[in-house]
C-alpha cells in the first residue's frame, strides 16, 4: 500500500481550496488528487478519485456539506471525511457527525495540526475541535439522564412524529409543513417531549432519538 495519503478538497471558494493545495504541496506524504466547488461534484470526484480522505466544507450551494458527506460516504466506503468549517453550533455539528464525517475542525486551525488531522484520518482516528469535542460530550451527558425511559410509553404517536423530525434537523416551521399542523402545535409538542423525558433542549432530544433508534444517523 502506498504510503501516500490521497486527499480530495472541497469548498465553494476557490482562494481556500488555492491556500490549501499549496500548503499540501509542500508536504512530501499528502497528495491532492482533485478539488471540488460544490457536493454534487464532490460526489463525482469522490466516485473517481476514491481519496483517502475528504477536507469537506459545510455552507456550500446547491448540495451542502452534510448530504455530501454522506453521498461520499456512500460512494466511496473507504473515505473519511474531515469537516473543515467555521460554523461550530449544533445545527451543523450533529447534523455532519450523523452523515458520517469522521472529524470537525474549524478553519481557524494551525496548518500542522490539519495535516496530522489528515494522517489520522487515513488511519482511522477522530480529531475534534475542542469546543465541538465539549459540546458532544455535554449533549452525550444530558441524555444519559434519561437512558431509563421508553420512548415509546412516554411520548404519544405525534410527538413521537415531532421527535424523529427534530432528529433530522428540521425547524418548528419545516415540522409543522411536514405534518400539516400549526407551529404553535409543534412547539407544544416539542415541549412536551423535553418536559417528559427529562432533556434541555431540542439538541438533546436529537441525540436521544438517534441512541434510541427513532432516527437514522
Amino acid at each position: 500500500m502506498s504510503e501516500i495519503i490521497t486527499l480530495m478538497l472541497v469548498d465553494d471558494h476557490s482562494v481556500v481550496r488555492l491556500g490549501l493545495k499549496a500548503y499540501f504541496a509542500t508536504l512530501p506524504d499528502i497528495q491532492v488528487v482533485a478539488e471540488a466547488a460544490s457536493g454534487k461534484e464532490a460526489l463525482e470526484l469522490a466516485a473517481r478519485h476514491a481519496p483517502d480522505v475528504v477536507l469537506m466544507d459545510l455552507i456550500m450551494p446547491g448540495m451542502d456539506g452534510v448530504e455530501a458527506t454522506q453521498l461520499v460516504k456512500k460512494a466511496s466506503p473507504r473515505t473519511q471525511v474531515i469537516v473543515l468549517t467555521s460554523h461550530h453550533d449544533d445545527e451543523h455539528i450533529f447534523p455532519a457527525i450523523r452523515a458520517g464525517a469522521l472529524s470537525y475542525l474549524l478553519k481557524d486551525i494551525d496548518p500542522d495540526d490539519l495535516a496530522d488531522a489528515v494522517r489520522k484520518a487515513r488511519i482511522g482516528e477522530a480529531v475534534l475541535n475542542p469546543r465541538v469535542a465539549a459540546r458532544l460530550v455535554k449533549e452525550m451527558q444530558g441524555v444519559r439522564g434519561s437512558e431509563s425511559l421508553n420512548p415509546f410509553n412516554e411520548l404519544s404517536e405525534r410527538e413521537l412524529e415531532v421527535l424523529r423530525r427534530i432528529a433530522d434537523g428540521l425547524s418548528n416551521q419545516e415540522i409543522a409543513d411536514v405534518l400539516v399542523i400549526s407551529e404553535k402545535t409543534v412547539k407544544s409538542h416539542v415541549g412536551n417531549i423535553l418536559s417528559k423525558l427529562h432533556l434541555a433542549d431540542r439538541t438533546q432530544a436529537a441525540v436521544y432519538a438517534w441512541r434510541e433508534g427513532l432516527a437514522r444517523r
